[in-house]
């Protein structure tokens, strides 16, 4: 295989290899596996495809890393980042139009999704430079104790497909940061943009062994493999809850510490007293950002009865006029979903809603021709228990329901084992904030519809995740608590 693939219109050459201890390099078996086109299934590159052999070596090298990279001074590890940042931004087109053409999110989300991907390296070259500790003195006297933080040590990083920069950033960053090394294994969808992203990381200065690539289409071995390995210390994933579950248990032979970014299944609320306009935006926001493909995205929409029909009926119009096509392509809004798997779970979830009553307002159907493709969906009158409303669809479907009452609202948002985001729109700032207490999540979008923020704790409750990434909170989810005592 070629250790890279020069793609229609990124300037640079793409590594397709495995990165080890600062190499570029073919598994050890020799395989690849393909990378297709959302847009149409055509190929786009073959990937080394790691083996359990790979990501020990991997492993080798991040341990070998660790010693002197821990000991780096903070300022330097934050240049670093800040180099990347810049090198991300300077290439923030290239980035985009990869990220489109594996993943076949439409460039306005790509190139957003750039720039919230390049923040996580500029705000955690600042968070660098702030870790602190403590001098106290023992209360009963005689003794003092010195509270440090030291880096976590060896970090194995499982990222999935939908953001393929920023929730790789978002963890290498308060990684490096903090002084740790790191695995990565990338979704087996988009594994171009990780291998790209280690590429810039070497060119800021990144020193080897500290960030290792190592994409497969074998992830239950590779990622098991990498964590019995008795000197990986931490796991942080984000992805599925059933995976997320696995992952926990197998967490619990080596007693790794655990961030996990999970499932979600975000209520929208409109109260009848909200500026319908104002929410509507929001919900296209919520809704069609990255064309649906985000745990954060709004899942179910419970709109107050007044209001009900003027909502929907402005949401299909917003959605309806959407254009579909290639990612790529000027003046497309909608790309395509991820892969087959996706678009034939979107099928079904708005089939089965359908069939249980609800009515569709606009698409709803899957289109002929290739590529895994799903039109903007508005379904209404959708009754409690019906697909869309249970499953995190993932895709462009907005199933609407009402409600009555606040506490009415309340119980149907919370009827769920899911708690990442919730959003509400209201007119009234104590009502919101009432809503926005009593809602169980994470995190809430209040009369705004992107809650996303480098600068602030992202994360979920119940089975939406442990920890939290981004903001202060974040850098210590890669730190570990130490403290010495000595007699005065």
């Amino acid at each position: 295989m070629t250790s890279s693939v020069r793609l229609t219109g990124i300037e640079s050459p793409v590594p397709t290899g495995l990165f080890i201890g600062g190499q570029w390099r073919a598994a050890s078996s020799g395989a690849t596996f393909d990378v297709l086109d959302p847009a149409d299934g055509s190929l786009l590159a073959q990937v080394a495809d790691g083996t359990t052999d790979d990501v020990t070596a991997a492993v080798d090298a991040a341990s070998a890393a660790l010693p002197g990279f821990a000991a780096t001074p903070p300022r330097q590890r934050s240049e670093m980042l800040r180099r990347a940042f810049q090198i991300l931004t300077d290439r923030a087109e290239e980035f985009a139009r990869l990220m489109s053409l594996e993943n076949g999110k439409a460039l306005p989300d790509a190139k957003a999704e750039l720039t919230y991907a390049a923040e996580f390296f500029r705000w955690f070259a600042e968070e660098a430079v702030r870790i602190d500790g403590d001098y106290r003195v023992a209360p009963a006297g005689g003794t003092r104790t010195v509270v440090t933080h030291q880096p976590v040590g060896v970090c194995l990083l499982v990222t999935p497909w939908n953001f393929p920069a920023a929730m790789l950033t978002r963890k290498l960053g308060p990684a490096i940061a903090a002084g740790c090394t790191s695995v990565v294994k990338p979704a087996e969808d988009t594994p171009l943009t990780a291998l790209l992203l280690a590429q810039v990381l070497a060119e800021a200065g990144v020193p080897d062994g500290v960030v290792n690539v190592v994409p497969t289409m074998d992830a239950e071995e590779v990622v098991a493999t990498a964590m019995a390995d008795p000197r990986l210390r931490k796991i942080s994933f984000t992805g599925s809850t059933e995976v997320g579950k696995i992952l926990l248990k197998q967490a619990a032979d080596q007693v790794l510490v655990s961030s996990m970014e999970l499932g979600g299944n975000a209520p929208f609320v409109v109260c009848d007293d909200a500026d319908l306009d104002a929410a509507v935006d929001g919900a296209m926001l919520a809704k069609m950002r990255n064309g649906g493909e985000a745990c954060t995205a709004a899942n179910r929409f419970y709109v107050q009865a007044p209001v009900a029909e003027a909502f929907a009926g402005k949401l299909a119009e917003r959605m309806a006029a959407m254009t579909s096509g290639r990612g790529t392509d000027e003046g497309v809004t909608l790309g395509p979903l991820v892969n087959e798997e996706t678009v034939a779970k979107v099928d079904r979830i708005v089939t089965g809603t359908v069939d249980a009553g609800a009515r569709v307002l606009t698409g709803g159907t899957r289109p002929q021709g290739p590529g895994f493709f799903y039109p903007p969906t508005v379904l209404v009158d959708v009754p409690e228990g019906a697909p869309a409303l249970t499953e995190e669809t993932f895709g462009p479907v907005a199933p609407i329901t009402t409600f009555d009452t606040d506490e009415q609202a309340l119980a149907l948002a919370n009827a769920t084992p899911f708690g990442l985001v919730a959003y509400v729109y209201t007119g009234d700032l104590a009502r919101g904030l009432r809503l926005a207490e009593a809602l169980e999540s994470g995190m809430v979008g209040l009369n705004r519809g992107v809650v996303s923020d480098p600068a602030a704790p992202f994360g979920g409750v119940k089975q939406s995740g442990l920890g939290r990434e981004g903001g202060h909170e974040g850098i210590g989810e890669y730190l570990t608590t130490k403290y010495v005592s000595f007699p005065l």
